[in-house]
């Protein structure tokens, strides 16, 4: 049951699905089953934001995102993380909603929680990003994978944002997340590049000139996003994988990246459907079971001596594999 504070706060903050949808955004996407089937991605996390800001408890939140279809209920639990990451920061004291919930029944889907994350700095104003990240002590891959936060903040700068973010490839200011100003330029380039995957509906042609756009030094980390939505997301057949990969060119690595991190953020989630498979082997001639095994061997918990964070050296770790392979490109 919303409770009335809760209700204000969903009337002052909640997108209607509308606002996300393709043709609302002004994105150059032709309608198909695959787009609509993108396009409901956005509009599920705007539902569990909408379940996630205007609940009296946790348990109606949770028990609602447990009915919600297998394929889209990670990104329901993006809104709701995002819900409770607003309301935790907004308060007088440090709340615990997101902790909980992602110390609970979000583990599985802890990849896309931290990108809710992402989603509410959007919407916070700095001073109150330090108040943002619990302590998820115990969680898996706490803090490495904590800088998929800065990838959903770019994401949600892209895709609401475009003209600045895109158009005008905006640099946000660098802030020290985990330490690391310098990092959190690349962090968000990588979620510009999952937005890029939405915003043309898995065009690649269109993909590739707008990557393309961007300045020389920003595009490996730009692929890699692709390759994370491409794989993670869905709405591209082989074919157009196979397009994709050579589009990709000098970055391959980078999109087979992003393709083994979605493989792994799947398989964690418990649900592969036959998009991710058939991405992922068109993307890094690995079965999904390979993509999770290499990125198991890579996968790093501390940060470089040079400061490096642990998340990059885990990325790179990757995308060696890929570069001693040949970095094979269809034909």
């Amino acid at each position: 049951m919303p409770t009335l504070i809760g209700s204000v706060r969903r009337l002052m903050l909640t997108p209607s699905l509308a606002e996300v949808t393709f043709a609302v955004r002004g994105f150059p996407v032709t309608p198909t089953d695959a787009t609509r089937r993108l396009e409901a991605i956005p509009q599920a996390v705007i539902t569990g934001f909408e379940w996630g800001i205007d609940a009296r408890d946790q348990w109606e939140v949770e028990r609602r995102l447990s009915m919600v279809d297998q394929e889209l209920r990670g990104f329901a639990y993006e809104g709701a993380t995002m819900a409770f990451t607003i309301v935790d920061a907004m308060g007088g004291q440090r709340g615990t909603r997101t902790r909980d919930l992602l110390l609970g029944p979000g583990q599985p889907h802890i990849f896309l929680t931290y990108i809710g994350i992402g989603f509410a700095m959007a919407r916070l104003p700095r001073p109150l990003w330090k108040k943002i990240m619990p302590d998820l002590s115990g969680s898996a891959y706490y803090p490495t994978m904590s800088w998929l936060a800065v990838d959903g903040f770019g994401f949600d700068r892209a895709y609401f944002d475009t003209r600045r973010w895109v158009d005008e490839q905006r640099v946000p200011a660098p802030y020290a997340w985990e330490g690391s100003p310098d990092y959190f330029l690349r962090a968000v380039d990588q979620g510009i590049g999952r937005a890029l995957w939405f915003m043309h509906g898995g065009q690649v042609a269109d993909i590739a000139a707008r990557v393309g756009g961007f300045a020389t030094h920003r595009q490996p980390d730009l692929w890699s996003g692709v390759g994370l939505a491409a794989t993670f997301a869905g709405g591209s057949g082989p074919e157009g994988l196979a397009a994709l990969r050579r589009a990709s060119g000098e970055h391959h690595a980078q999109l087979a990246q992003g393709s083994v991190f979605a493989a792994k953020a799947r398989t964690f989630a418990g649900f592969v459907p036959e998009h991710t498979e058939v991405a992922t082997a068109a993307l890094t001639d690995l079965s999904i079971d390979g993509a999770v095994a290499l990125a198991d061997a890579t996968a790093v918990e501390t940060p470089g001596s040079d400061g490096t964070p642990a998340y990059e050296l885990w990325r790179a770790g990757v995308r060696a594999h890929f570069a001693s392979s040949g970095d094979r490109i269809l034909a």
